[in-house]
C-alpha cells in the first residue's frame, strides 16, 4: 500500500483529502506545520508528498527544495493561487505537478494515481546495474564514461558527461540552471550560471538530430530543462 504524506494547514482540507485517498486504497498521514511536515518527509518513507503552497513557517516551495534536494518521490504542490509564476516555481523546484484550489475529490486521486504509477515505471527503468543507460538511439556507459550515438561513438567532456547521465537518470524532472549548476559544478564552483546554457547547447550538438527542434533535451520556458523519454 502506498503511503503518502499531506502537508496542509487547513485541517478540514487536510482531512478531506485524506479520507478520499483512503477510500482509494492508500495510506495517508497529516501534518499542519511546514517545518513538521518536512522533518517528517525527510526522516520516513512515503511514497508520494501532497503539499499545500501557502504554509505558516515555511512555505511549500522551500519545503519543496529541500525534499527534492534529498528524495525522488511525487511531489504535488496544492494551491489556490493560479499564477503562472508560482507555477514555473514550483515545477522549477522540482514539484511534479500543480493542482489549483478548489479541485475535486476525484480529480486529486486521478492524479496521485497517475503519479504513483509514472514513478513506479521510472523507477524500473533507472540506471541498469551495469551503468548503461539505451533511449532512442542513445548509449551511456557510466563505468567507461563513453556515449554512442546511432551505434557511432561520440566524445564528451567530463562535465558533458556528467551533465548528460545526470538529466537521463532523472527522465521527465524539470531542472532549473541552478540545480544543476550545483549539482555538476557544486554549489561552492567558481563559474557563471550561464555555463549551464552553453553545456546544454553543446550537448544538443552532440545527441539531437536536429539541435533546433531537440527530442531529447526539452527547454521548460522559464523553469529549466527536461529530459524526455
Amino acid at each position: 500500500m502506498s503511503r503518502i504524506l499531506i502537508i496542509e494547514d487547513e485541517q478540514s482540507i487536510a482531512e478531506l483529502e485524506r479520507d478520499y485517498l483512503e477510500i482509494s486504497g492508500y495510506a495517508a498521514d497529516i501534518e499542519n506545520s511546514g517545518h513538521m511536515g518536512l522533518q517528517r518527509a525527510l526522516s520516513t518513507d512515503y511514497d508520494l508528498v501532497l503539499l499545500d503552497l501557502m504554509l505558516p513557517e515555511i512555505d511549500g516551495f522551500e519545503i519543496c527544495r529541500k525534499i527534492r534536494s534529498e528524495k525522488d518521490i511525487p511531489i504535488l504542490m496544492v494551491s489556490a493561487k493560479k499564477e503562472d509564476i508560482d507555477k514555473i516555481r514550483g515545477l522549477g523546484l522540482g514539484a511534479d505537478d500543480y493542482i489549483i484550489k478548489p479541485f475535486s475529490p476525484g480529480e486529486l486521486v486521478a492524479r496521485v494515481k497517475a503519479h504513483l504509477s509514472r514513478y513506479e515505471r521510472l523507477s524500473s527503468r533507472k540506471e541498469p546495474p551495469n551503468d548503461e543507460i539505451r533511449i532512442r538511439g542513445l548509449t551511456m556507459d557510466k563505468a567507461a564514461r563513453r556515449v554512442f550515438v546511432n551505434e557511432k561513438e561520440v566524445t564528451f567532456t567530463t562535465k558533458e558527461f556528467d551533465l548528460l547521465f545526470y538529466l537521463a537518470t532523472n527522465p521527465n524532472r524539470v531542472f532549473s540552471k541552478e540545480q544543476l549548476f550545483d549539482h555538476i559544478w557544486g554549489m561552492d564552483a567558481m563559474g557563471e550560471i550561464a555555463t549551464v546554457t552553453v553545456h546544454i547547447r553543446k550537448l544538443r550538438e552532440k545527441i539531437e538530430l536536429d539541435p533546433s527542434d531537440p527530442q531529447f533535451i526539452e527547454t521548460i520556458w522559464g523553469a529549466g530543462y527536461r529530459f524526455c523519454i
